[in-house]
């Protein structure tokens, strides 16, 4: 598993699983539920991981609308 993208705002991870969706990129969002201990102040990020083989084409999807 490869990070593709790390961050702590949630609507940026959102879109950008949306975005590896629509593509049928299989994908994992680790520390997702960190905001429970948290207290959801953000301090921790949130990281979208993918399979090695889709690890290029996920950073080409993310980079074009400028997410990486």
């Amino acid at each position: 598993m490869h990070a593709v993208l790390i961050s702590t705002n949630p609507v940026t991870i959102s879109y950008a699983c949306h975005l590896l969706d629509e593509h049928d990129i299989k994908h994992f969002v680790f520390d997702g539920h960190i905001s429970l201990l948290e207290g959801s102040i953000g301090a921790f990020p949130r990281r979208i991981m993918v399979i090695k083989q889709d690890l290029h084409m996920a950073q080409r999807i993310l980079a074009e609308v400028e997410l990486t």
